[in-house]
């Protein structure tokens, strides 16, 4: 590659990192570590899942869930992103965990992973619009002109849900350096209107503030208006922390962005650890706002998603107009980086043939070196998955449960290789840590997995484990076993004369 293009593939140690995993530098390298953290620092949006999944946890028990189960949650959370850190800089690719449950755990084992990692990041693109409509849309902006959510159907919401996604699609197809403005922006102005938020919430509030309510336990289930059925206290505190394993997910962001990333071995990893702790710490305080500023917890857990605009009403109607463009736009971009994040993991998991349709799903613009139809295949997936009736409680539940199953799958996998097959680590280690947090990241997925399929989201329990039979039938009875390679050999002469070439295609378009 020349000189300009080079900077575009970024340094030589990306690079002959990249070329070492067999891969060529085919996509933009043009995002620094903010950029990087600022994609799943998007995607996360507290200001999206914060709120759109917050009765989730108030109408299961009550203030506790808020006060005592976000903290947990987003501790197990915190676990895993660390360890997930660990094996991304080792191995910083755009497929990210379908390599590493690849190359840890062997080419079935990250054929399983991506598949699960790749429907649970579709669920999260659906679920994030889904959430963009109502409340932002329906419940907040339409009436600004004059339009009566009551008056908005199924129609209005299919055609807003598909214009939005495919918007997205447009602005990332466009190119890496389009979209990572975009979401950098959303970085900043995540920090600055969730701290606005908090404290007009706190400024404006009528309700005398007890902070009782915070680590009082209210078992809301089953009672009128509760998203849940009859349960215990403590399976209803469970269920709880659902707010917490939708929220707080899809971090994986910054390792499917590793190919368009300088430095990725080390900016990777600062960007999942990163993107999680920060919104861990501001979402905890967002949440708790919300609980103490509630006139009524009871009242205000029988109105859904209708709790927001209560507590935004004594905020002055100017003031609160700007937040509320704020946030509508903050959610859209929520939904642009999960269509970054997902098209690059169906381009690399297609790179490999293991996708159908694989040979034009892992094509590449020449013009803006964007996987254009992995971008727009997420796209119309997500949008079909929206056409369900009751789709934000499954495709929120759904998004948990599939995307914590495939964060514990490599993770599980490098605890076993680790010392063995698995010696040669990136910069950023655990050192002893390792295992223990390993351990405790599998345990803690699969604790907050299990969480997305109580009542009433059992539903996600028969897709998955539908979904799983599907694969599991694919695998051994149509011969995919057989005719899927995985990765590519780390020593390969014919792969390295493909990369030569794919390289020199590039440099030829450009």
């Amino acid at each position: 590659m020349d000189a300009k293009h080079q900077s575009e593939a970024g340094n030589d140690s990306d690079l002959s990192l990249l070329h070492k995993m067999g891969y060529a530098q085919e996509l933009s390298r043009r995002m620094n570590g903010f950029s990087n953290f600022a994609v799943s620092f998007s995607i996360i949006c507290i200001l999206s899942g914060g709120i759109t999944a917050f009765q989730l946890a108030l109408s299961a028990a009550g203030g506790a869930s808020i006060g005592l189960g976000w903290p947990l949650g987003a501790l197990f959370a915190l676990i895993v992103a660390v360890s997930m850190a660990q094996i991304a800089s080792a191995f910083p690719t755009a497929g990210g965990l379908y390599h590493w449950g690849s190359i840890l755990g062997g080419k079935s084992w990250g054929w399983l992973t991506a598949w699960l990692n790749l429907i649970g990041l579709i669920f999260v693109i659906s679920a994030i619009n889904f959430g963009t409509y109502d409340p932002f849309f329906k419940t907040l902006i339409a009436p600004m002109f004059g339009v009566n959510p009551d008056s908005l159907t199924w129609w209005h919401q299919t055609a807003f849900l598909a214009i939005i996604t495919c918007s997205q699609a447009v602005l990332n197809q466009r190119g890496i350096r389009i979209a990572s403005k975009i979401t950098d922006l959303s970085g900043y102005l995540i920090f600055i209107v969730t701290i606005v938020l908090i404290g007009a919430l706190l400024y404006y509030s009528p309700v005398p503030f007890d902070l009782h309510r915070l680590f009082t336990f209210t078992n809301f289930s089953g009672a009128d208006g509760s998203a849940w059925p009859k349960q215990t206290l403590p399976l209803a505190f469970l269920s709880g922390l659902l707010l917490v394993t939708y929220t707080i997910t899809g971090f994986d962001a910054s390792a499917h962005t590793s190919e368009e990333t300088h430095d990725a071995a080390r900016n990777v990893p600062k960007g999942i650890i990163g993107s999680v702790f920060w919104s861990a710490v501001f979402g905890y305080v967002m949440v708790c706002s919300f609980v103490l500023v509630m006139p009524d917890l009871t009242a205000a857990m029988k109105q859904g998603t209708g709790f927001f605009e209560t507590i935004l009403a004594p905020i002055p109607a100017g003031f609160r107009v700007c937040l509320e463009l704020a946030m509508f736009f903050i959610n859209y971009v929520c939904g642009l980086a999960a269509i970054m994040s997902t098209s690059r993991m169906m381009y690399a998991f297609a790179r490999d043939g293991g996708l159908p349709g694989s040979k034009f799903l892992r094509r590449v613009s020449p013009t803006h070196r964007s996987p254009g139809p992995a971008i727009w295949t997420c796209a119309i997936l997500a949008i079909v998955i929206t056409l369900y009736g009751d789709a934000f409680s499954v495709l929120s539940a759904g998004s948990a449960v599939f995307l914590y199953i495939s964060y514990a799958m490599p993770l599980a996998s490098g605890m076993r290789a680790e010392g063995h097959s698995w010696t040669e680590k990136g910069p950023f280690q655990l050192g002893v840590w390792s295992k223990p947090c390993a351990l405790l990241a599998t345990i803690g997925a699969c604790v907050l997995a299990y969480v997305g399929i109580q009542p009433p989201n059992e539903k996600v329990l028969y897709v998955l484990i539908g979904f799983v039979v599907a694969l599991l039938v694919i695998w051994y009875g149509f011969g995919v076993r057989k005719s899927f390679a995985g990765p590519p050999s780390m020593k390969s002469d014919a792969n390295d004369a493909r990369i030569r070439e794919l390289e020199a295609d590039v440099d030829r378009a450009v």
